[in-house]
């Protein structure tokens, strides 16, 4: 946005770098489900879910900065959305829009940082642009990380790590023998990024919808019957009531 610039130090409206997950989770990752039911049930265009959707994402942004959260992954739209009615996805692009412009200030001054994950190649070039500032603009905070998965789908994103490893193989470049899962996991979108500790989705449903499908292979999963724009901080804090009780075991005893 003209006239921001990164923060780079803590400040009254500068939030301080998360010390470590309080609840226990580091990353958690999210998939925001049920705005098109939430306004079907109130008689709304699905439209105006989306739109209620976006204060949701304000709550649990505020929540998770709150509770220490270091990293927060959100399926914002996927490769497979592109199939909705066109009047839907233009207005998911409006709302993408609006969201950077209006609060990109504001989470800058929360020392948030923000990374989008997804493809990139054939996104209008305004959307590009703004993605590209969101990043430039928080790329110095060191609090919260915002992950937002646009244009993402977990298939795809499996299938460019294995495309640049095979170049790299086929250029001399890396052994075949030399990868491993560091390799491919270091050429993925999250590279860098600790896989998710939990996942929510909102709304009852209970797959995980080609989302970080890597990335999850040890996560631990709840599934919230409450609509995406109802979710609210204690719904938050019951699914992470419920993470602390589960034995995470990665495999062993």
């Amino acid at each position: 946005m003209p006239g921001i610039v990164p923060n780079r130090a803590a400040g009254p409206e500068h939030d301080a770098p998360a010390p470590g997950a309080s609840c226990g989770v580091v990353h958690l990752a999210f998939i925001m489900d049920g705005n098109g039911r939430w306004a079907t049930q109130r008689g709304l265009p699905r439209v105006a879910g989306h739109r209620a959707g976006l204060e949701a994402v304000r709550r649990l942004v505020r929540a998770a900065i709150a509770r220490g959260i270091g990293y927060l992954t959100l399926y914002s739209f996927s490769t497979e959305n592109w199939a909705r009615p066109a009047e839907e996805v233009g207005e998911l692009m409006r709302l993408l829009r609006f969201f950077i412009r209006s609060d990109l200030a504001t989470l800058n001054a929360r020392n948030v940082r923000v990374r989008i994950i997804g493809e990139r190649e054939g996104l209008p070039e305004d959307i590009l642009a703004l993605l590209r500032e969101a990043e430039a603009v928080t790329a110095a905070n060191t609090g919260l990380m915002l992950i937002v998965a646009f244009n993402y789908g977990a298939r795809a994103e499996l299938v460019r790590a294995t495309r640049r490893l095979a170049e790299e193989a086929a250029s001399g470049r890396i052994a075949p023998e030399a990868i491993g899962e560091a390799e491919i996991a270091a050429r993925l979108d999250t590279a860098g990024i600790p896989d998710p500790d939990l996942l929510i989705r909102s709304s009852g449903e209970q797959r995980i919808s080609n989302f970080l499908l890597w990335q999850c292979a040890y996560t631990e999963f709840v599934f919230s019957p409450v609509l995406w724009p109802d979710f609210d901080e204690a719904a938050l804090d019951a699914a992470l009531a419920e993470f602390s009780h589960r034995h995470r075991r990665f495999g062993g005893l």
